[in-house]
């Protein structure tokens, strides 16, 4: 949920770079949210349905409308910066309009790995998580530099599972 606040929160922030976790969660909570928008408007009765030859053909309602137009700037920043951070320029997006190739040659982009170090569009984004600190979560684990004042392993003080001598 943090990485989908994080793209809220840089609206239109087109420079810089963006993980691969960044764009994904992103992606995935953009898509959780359109589903529970779009049955909302299913019971609401804002949505349409279209009967086709082969099934049913639904058109989004109200509320998932809204919402597509409110995060199309946010998506299309975090996918800019995203292919900022595999060294490509933002205009690789438009690569998508070519029908069925584009989009593919856009999710290959996506996946792979961001160039390591800084590039032209900024620093690794990577490192820079790193040297913050510990990995999402907050926890400590091996190969993550020790924090001031939290100890690790057996150097723990405290209970240990006898009770304090009595004193006279």
């Amino acid at each position: 949920m943090q990485w989908y606040l994080k793209v809220l929160k840089q609206y239109a922030d087109f420079s810089g770079r963006a993980r691969r976790t960044e764009f994904w969660m992103f992606v995935l909570f953009n898509a959780i949210a359109y589903v529970v928008l779009a049955l909302i408007d299913v019971l609401i009765g804002t949505a349409s349905f279209a009967a086709t030859g082969t099934g049913f053909q639904f058109g989004g309602g109200l509320l998932s409308g809204l919402y597509s137009l409110a995060v199309l700037i946010p998506s299309l920043a975090v996918a800019v910066r995203r292919l900022h951070d595999t060294d490509r320029t933002g205009w690789w997006i438009l690569i998508g309009l070519v029908p069925i190739v584009g989009g593919i040659v856009l999710l290959v982009f996506y996946c792979i790995a961001g160039t390591p170090g800084p590039n032209q569009y900024g620093p690794d984004p990577k490192q820079n998580a790193m040297a913050g600190g510990y990995p999402q979560g907050g926890y400590p684990q091996q190969g993550y530099p020790q924090q001031p004042g939290y100890q690790q392993g057996p150097q723990q003080q405290g209970y240990q599972g006898q009770p304090p001598a009595p004193t006279a």
